[in-house]
């Protein structure tokens, strides 16, 4: 009885009345393979007694094989487990999987994709309802790790007193990428297939790019509807608020209405060319009059305006490799923008992949998923800068007490995650926002939650302001 009570703390208590789309018949099976389990080591006795879960409203479920099936009610899955008829495979989101054969129906979902540079925002949604959201932080680390390797391999040969001669002999594949290029692209294909293994995902809608900047670099082409529907002007716009930060170039202005400028006035041979264009508030614009941007006092705005936007010339190297790999469809930033204002949503990734989605008057999730990806370890050996005397300091341990840095523990009821680790024991404990919970937690004092995977997650309830108005 004290195992079946642990199991049910875990199961999260529903918040809303919104009927349950899952099945009453699910797959027949008699044998789970071992290649069905989703997570690793999720299923620990400490993951049971956890207490009540920040679970969203719906609870993804598995079929015998961890085929994944229609979500249901917490309600429903508390007494699947009480009957012992299900087990929790995975925590975040919390999951659990059948143990008894049966047949299978769903209902067609949708999945919304908002690809970003630095964050991704995704969304699942029904006919009538949206059944998960999330969004996930990317790594912006490894440009900087890939230049610190660089040095210690320098210094490294460095020290070598001779080294043979060898030929060329290193060769990059045809659709090589960076590193952080091809980091960025996998974590994209990534997230997909991980939502898919627990949603039955039948549609993917992908938001390639913010702008189309093919098209922008000559607005004066002909013959095409896009340049002549209702978003004419709207996309050019969007680009420029995104790469002049929504103030204006010349005094700094935020909080008003910014106009499109040319830097170089057409009536002087400037042309419509976003390199040519910048953002600014009505005054400037006026003050500026027939003037080129050097002459109004601000010669640097040239230069800056010639330069491409990270995130759109990284989704412009990107984007169709996602589409391929994943065979998916795909929109464009712009008119997620009208249809989310239209909505009357903010701002936001995942009502961004709401849109996407096909979103419209859906019954919307209650809880978000908080999810950022962290370094699985140190790979490097020694620091790289040497202590009195020429020696080298260790790097960080790896483990202390049977904790690693970054997994997801309880401290006097506070989940949070290490993210500092010491030998003595005592850790730097934060929570997903890198806010300081404690500077030297005592390991004794913890409770194991979930071991770190690459990323660390969290659930929140989302805010009324992230609903439909």
């Amino acid at each position: 009885m004290q195992k079946l009570s642990a199991k049910l703390k875990n199961v999260p208590r529903s918040t809303s009345p919104a009927s349950s789309p899952t099945s009453k018949t699910l797959n027949k099976e008699e044998t789970l393979s071992e290649s069905s389990k989703v997570l690793t080591d999720n299923n620990s006795e400490e993951n049971q007694r956890s207490g009540k879960s920040e679970q969203d409203s719906r609870v993804p479920v598995l079929n015998m094989q961890g085929k994944p099936l229609m979500p249901t009610k917490p309600q429903k899955a508390r007494k699947l487990l009480e009957k012992e008829k299900a087990k929790v495979v995975q925590r975040t989101p919390f999951t659990i999987q059948l143990k008894y054969p049966t047949g299978e129906t769903k209902q067609d979902i949708t999945l919304g994709i908002d690809a970003g540079y630095s964050k991704i925002g995704w969304s699942a949604i029904t006919e009538k309802t949206e059944l998960l959201a999330g969004e996930l932080e990317l790594r912006q680390d490894i440009p900087r790790l890939l230049k610190k390797r660089k040095a210690y391999r320098n210094q490294r040969r460095s020290r070598k007193w001779y080294r043979e001669p060898r030929f060329d002999n290193r060769s990059k594949k045809d659709e090589w990428l960076p590193p952080s290029l091809e980091h960025k692209l996998q974590s994209h294909i990534q997230l997909v297939k991980q939502i898919k293994k627990i949603l039955p995902v039948t549609r993917t809608v992908i938001e390639v790019a913010t702008f189309d900047t093919q098209k922008m670099q000559n607005p004066e082409i002909k013959g095409t509807e896009y340049q002549q529907g209702k978003l004419q002007g709207y996309e050019v716009k969007e680009y420029l608020l995104e790469k002049w930060s929504r103030e204006c170039a010349y005094c700094g202005k935020t909080d008003t209405p910014l106009e499109v400028e040319h830097i170089t006035p057409k009536s002087r041979g400037g042309s419509n060319r976003v390199s040519n264009l910048t953002i600014s508030c009505h005054n400037c614009n006026q003050k500026k009059g027939n003037k080129t941007a050097e002459e109004f006092g601000h010669p640097k705005i040239q230069k800056k305006a010639k330069k491409p936007l990270k995130s759109a010339a990284f989704m412009n190297v990107i984007r169709w490799k996602i589409v391929d790999e994943l065979n998916c469809d795909h929109t464009y930033g712009y008119i997620t923008k009208k249809n989310r204002t239209e909505l009357g949503l903010d701002k936001s990734h995942a009502n961004d992949a709401f849109v996407i989605a096909g979103g419209n008057n859906h019954t919307r999730s209650q809880h978000i998923h908080k999810a950022k990806q962290v370094r699985r370890q140190n790979r490097s050996l020694f620091k790289a800068n040497f202590l009195k005397g020429g020696n080298k300091k260790r790097n960080t341990v790896k483990e202390v007490n049977g904790f690693k840095r970054f997994d997801k523990v309880s401290y006097e009821g506070k989940k949070c995650f290490i993210f500092g680790l010491r030998r003595s024991g005592y850790f730097d404990l934060r929570d997903i926002e890198g806010e300081k919970i404690h500077a030297s937690a005592n390991s004794k004092k913890l409770s194991l939650l979930e071991r770190a995977n690459g990323k660390i997650e969290k659930v929140k309830r989302r805010s009324l302001h992230a609903r439909l108005r």
